[in-house]
C-alpha cells in the first residue's frame, strides 16, 4: 500500500496540537523561564543555595543567557508558528544552553558533602548526558529545518 503526500500531511496534522494549544504552551514556557530568572537572579538568588560556590558567577550569566533565549524563543514562536522556524529556535535555545553547560563543567561551580554519594561524579554524569543530548538536538533540529524546508 502506498501512502500518499495527503495521507501523511492528515498523519502529521492530526498528531500535532492546535494552535490554540501550542501558544497557550509558549505562554506557559514563557512563564516558567522568567519565574526561574526571577528565583536565580533577585529572590532568594542562587547565592541561598548550599551547594552553589562563589565559582557560580563565572556561569551565572550563561545560564541567565540560557533562560533568556528560551523566553525569547517562546515570544516568537507566538508570532510565527512554523516548524521550521521553531526548529531554528530551538537550534539557537540548545546551543545556547549547551554553552551553559560547558562553561559549568569548566567551573564546576559545586561543593557537595560526599555522605556516601559521590555527588561532585552524578553532577559531572548529567551535564556530560546533558551536552551529548543536547549536540544531538542542534542536530535534528537541523534535519527538521532541511527537512521542512525543502
Amino acid at each position: 500500500m502506498t501512502v500518499t503526500t495527503t495521507q501523511r500531511t492528515q498523519r502529521r496534522s492530526q498528531s500535532r496540537p492546535t494552535p490554540a494549544a501550542r501558544r497557550f504552551g509558549y505562554l506557559i514556557a514563557m512563564l516558567i523561564n522568567g519565574v526561574l530568572l526571577y528565583l536565580v537572579n533577585v529572590s532568594p538568588g542562587w547565592d541561598v543555595v548550599p551547594f552553589l560556590t562563589h565559582e557560580t558567577t563565572r556561569v551565572i550569566g550563561w545560564v541567565n543567557a540560557s533562560i533568556a533565549a528560551g523566553i525569547i524563543a517562546n515570544a516568537l514562536y507566538l508570532v510565527m508558528d512554523q516548524r521550521w522556524f521553531r526548529a531554528v529556535g530551538e537550534i539557537a535555545v540548545t546551543a545556547i544552553g549547551l554553552a551553559a553547560m560547558t562553561r559549568l563543567w569548566q567551573a564546576f561551580p559545586f561543593a557537595f558533602d560526599d555522605q556516601g554519594v559521590p555527588w561532585h561524579l552524578v553532577v559531572r554524569w548529567l551535564l556530560a548526558i546533558g551536552m551529548v543530548g543536547s549536540a544531538i538536538g542542534i542536530v535534528a533540529n537541523l534535519v527538521q529545518v532541511i527537512r521542512t524546508r525543502t
